[in-house]
């Protein structure tokens, strides 16, 4: 099956009786020149012979079938059952693939980041990947990416999300889009939206184009500690949670400013962040 053909794509799925599932947010990518720009940006000229691959949310396997075919060993990762059983068998059982049946908020959590394999029968260890590159499923896509950013385990990161994400993912200090997922993406990692993608790429066809968003991890804050990891998360959090006020008004104990959350740079928040931790253990 050409599974950047729409019309076969339909096709397979009436003949299977499978309804795509928009809670699940499974969007089809039905669109050759998309394929390879997210792939190309995904592997960003690096031997994929030596590439170990996660995919969260194959799908029909269209991602997973150019990764294969340039020489990747790709781990997909699939909520749906009915396509997680398909998977392999539909693509010619290749070596190189291995297909886990699962939540991917359940596998990547920054809390508990090496897969049970009591519980899905497989090993899945999230630092064994040198990339990332995958059509995030619309609903839980943001979680799951910024569950996967503070593990800070996988090099590059490229997928293909909403485009109202992928500016808050890449919005600096002052922009209106700028929240909470950019300030905790952008404090490992450097983010650049490399193109946008049409509602008329994908089947079903979503309300909203998307983007190819690329995250390539930095080492600018290496020494940040866990501490100071953990009083910068909670700090922006309560500050975004109160974008309205000034910053003096929410913390008035701590710092004295008229600014509000998104217009600080996020080394204004480490450095505060750090502060903080300084006074905590004097």
């Amino acid at each position: 099956m050409n599974l950047t053909s729409p019309s076969q794509v339909k096709s397979w799925c009436m003949e299977n009786g499978f309804h795509p599932n928009k809670v699940l947010g499974q969007n089809f990518l039905i669109d050759r020149n998309a394929l390879v720009s997210i792939v190309d940006a995904g592997l960003c000229g690096c031997d994929a012979n030596g590439a170990d691959v996660l995919e969260i949310g194959p799908g029909l396997g269209v991602l997973t079938e150019e990764l294969l075919a340039r020489g990747c060993s790709v781990t997909a990762v699939e909520k749906d059952p009915v396509l997680a059983g398909r998977l392999a068998q539909a693509l010619g059982n290749p070596q190189k693939l291995t297909v886990v049946a699962g939540d991917a908020l359940d596998l990547v959590s920054s809390k508990t980041s090496d897969f049970d394999p009591s519980i899905h029968n497989s090993s899945f260890i999230i630092h064994n990947f040198s990339h990332m590159v995958s059509n995030l499923p619309y609903q839980a896509g943001t979680r799951i990416l910024l569950e996967l950013v503070q593990t800070r385990a996988i090099p590059s990161m490229t997928v293909l999300v909403q485009n109202e994400v992928a500016e808050r993912l890449a919005a600096k200090e002052g922009s209106k889009t700028r929240g909470l997922a950019g300030v905790w993406t952008q404090l490992d990692y450097d983010v650049k939206i490399v193109r946008k993608v049409a509602a008329s790429c994908f089947w079903p066809r979503p309300e909203v184009g998307s983007a190819v968003v690329t995250l390539t991890r930095h080492d600018r804050n290496i020494a940040f500690s866990a501490k100071e990891r953990d009083i910068f998360r909670r700090l922006t959090k309560k500050a975004f949670e109160h974008r309205r006020k000034q910053l003096g008004s929410i913390f008035r104990d701590l710092i004295q400013s008229q600014l509000r959350a998104e217009q600080l740079a996020n080394e204004e928040w480490i450095n505060l962040s750090k502060g903080i931790a300084e006074n905590e253990d004097s």
